[in-house]
C-alpha cells in the first residue's frame, strides 16, 4: 500500500487537465486502500465463480436463441442505474461484430416491480434484479414471480434466483464488480452463438478451423460437440476481461488521482456555496451519470459524509426527446446548462470516447457560464482533451468500452469519498 500512495503522489505531479496539481496526503492513502480493496475483492469473485460466470453465459445464450429476452430489474435510483447499463449493452452493442438482443429495464417502485415482471416475463426470459439490502424482500418477490413464468432468474445477493453471485466489499466495490460481471456475461454469451449446435434445441454439429486466429480465440477452432471445451476456453476469458479491467483501473487512478482529488477540492467548494452538480453522459455513460447522482443523493456506504445536490440531465425522456427531435441530439445536454447551470455550479461528464458531439458542446457551453468542469473519458481523451475543455480531466487509457466504462465507475466512486474527505 505505501508504494502505491507513492506512485499516486508521484501521478499527482503530473499535469492532469491541464493544471500541474499535488495531492494530500489522506488523498493518496484513500486512492491507495481503494485500489487494494478492489484487488481483493476482485481475487476472491474470480477464483470463486469464473466457472459459474462461464456457465451463465452459456445459459443467457441458450435462452437468447429461443428467442427469449432479458429484463432488468431494479426499485432504487442506485439499481436502476445497472439495470439501465445491462438493458442498452444488450439491446445496443458498442463492439463490432456482436448482436442487438433484446433486453428492457423494468425500473419501478418496490410494490409495483413484481406485478410488472409477473405481467411481462416470459418462459425463456432471464430476468437479473439489482438493489441493495432495503430492496431484497422487493427483490425476492420479483425473482419469484418470474420464475413462476419460467424466467431464468439471475442475482447479486442470496435473493432465491437461479442463479447467484456475490461480491464481497462496500456496496461501491460490489456494484463495480457486478458492473464487470454482466459486461463479460454480455460480452462472452456471444462466443456460444458461434457454436449454435452446444445451445439446448440446437442439432447443428459444425467444427470450425479458426486458423492463424486460433491463438487469439481458441475457443472458436473447438468441435461443437465439446460443451466442456468451449467452457473451459470462456471461463479462460472470463478471467482475462477481469485482469483487464484491474489494470486499467490501476492506470487510471494513478495517472488520474491528482485530478480526482482537485476535481472533489473544487466540489466541495461548488456543495459549500449551495451550488449544484450537473451530470451528463450518452448510452451506458448516461448510466454513470445516473449512478453518480444517486451516490451523491446520500451518504457514504460508512455513513460518514452527506447528501450532496446533484441532478442528471439525462433523466427526463420528455425534455431529452423534445430537443433531439426540435433542434438535433447535439444539443441535448447544452440546452440543459443553459437552463440549469451558472457560476457557482459544476458539470460532470463522461464519455468513452471523448468525442461525443453533445458532450463536447455540454462542457463547451459550461465553460462560458463558469461552470467547474470534470470529464471522464476513454481512449486518448478525444477532442475533450485536445481542446482543454475540462477543468479536472481522468481518462482510462483503453479502446474497449465495456473496460473504461468499468474504470470510469471506480472513479466516480473514489470521487464521491474524496469529496467527504475534508468536509468544509
Amino acid at each position: 500500500m505505501a508504494a502505491l500512495a507513492g506512485r499516486a503522489r508521484r501521478a499527482a505531479r503530473r499535469r492532469a487537465g491541464g493544471v500541474s496539481r499535488t495531492v494530500t496526503e489522506p488523498a493518496a492513502e484513500l486512492l491507495a486502500r481503494g485500489l487494494a480493496a478492489r484487488r481483493e475483492a476482485a481475487g476472491q469473485l474470480y477464483e470463486r465463480e469464473a466457472a459459474r460466470i462461464a456457465e451463465l453465459c452459456h445459459a443467457v445464450a441458450e435462452r437468447c436463441a429461443r428467442g427469449g429476452r432479458l429484463l432488468a430489474c431494479a426499485c432504487s435510483p442506485a439499481g436502476a442505474s445497472d439495470a439501465r447499463h445491462v438493458a442498452v449493452e444488450f439491446v445496443h452493442p458498442v463492439i463490432v461484430g456482436k448482436r442487438a438482443l433484446p433486453a428492457i429495464a423494468l425500473v419501478g417502485d418496490a410494490r409495483g416491480l413484481p406485478r410488472e415482471v409477473a405481467l411481462l416475463a416470459r418462459p425463456d426470459d432471464v430476468v437479473l434484479a439489482f438493489g441493495d439490502a432495503q430492496d431484497a424482500p422487493a427483490l425476492s418477490a420479483t425473482l419469484a414471480a418470474a420464475r413462476a413464468c419460467g424466467s431464468l432468474t439471475v442475482a447479486f445477493a442470496p435473493l432465491g434466483a437461479d442463479w447467484e453471485i456475490e461480491p464481497s466489499g462496500d456496496p461501491y466495490v460490489q456494484q463495480e464488480l457486478i458492473e464487470t460481471v454482466y459486461h463479460i456475461v454480455w460480452e462472452l454469451s456471444h462466443v456460444f452463438f458461434e457454436h449454435r449446435g452446444l445451445l439446448q434445441g440446437r442439432t447443428e454439429r459444425r467444427g470450425h478451423d479458426a486458423g492463424a486466429s486460433s491463438f487469439l480465440y481458441p475457443f472458436l477452432s473447438e468441435s461443437e460437440t465439446d460443451l466442456d471445451a468451449v467452457l473451459a476456453d470462456v471461463r479462460q476469458s472470463v478471467t482475462m476481461k477481469a485482469g483487464e479491467t484491474e489494470a486499467l483501473r490501476e492506470q487510471t487512478v494513478a495517472d488520474g488521482g491528482a485530478a480526482l482529488a482537485a476535481a472533489a477540492t473544487s466540489l466541495r467548494q461548488v456543495f459549500a456555496r449551495g451550488g449544484t452538480l450537473l451530470a451528463l453522459g450518452n448510452g451506458g455513460s448516461s448510466t454513470d451519470a445516473m449512478d453518480i447522482v444517486a451516490d451523491l443523493a446520500r451518504a457514504l456506504p460508512s455513513g460518514a459524509g452527506e447528501a450532496r445536490r446533484a441532478l442528471d440531465l439525462s433523466a427526463d425522456p420528455a425534455i431529452v426527446t423534445a430537443i433531439a427531435n426540435d433542434i438535433g441530439p447535439h444539443a441535448v445536454f447544452t440546452r440543459q446548462v443553459i437552463a440549469y447551470g451558472g457560476v457557482g455550479d459544476a458539470l460532470i461528464a463522461f464519455s468513452t470516447s471523448g468525442d461525443s458531439r453533445s458532450v463536447i458542446d455540454a462542457l463547451a457551453e459550461a465553460r462560458k457560464r463558469g461552470l467547474v468542469t470534470i470529464a471522464l473519458v476513454g481512449y486518448d481523451g478525444g477532442r475533450v482533451a485536445a481542446d482543454g475543455l475540462a477543468d479536472h480531466l481522468i481518462v482510462s487509457r483503453s479502446q474497449h468500452i465495456p473496460r473504461i466504462q468499468e474504470a470510469h465507475a471506480t472513479a466516480s466512486h473514489l470521487l464521491r469519498e474524496l469529496v467527504e474527505l475534508e468536509s468544509p
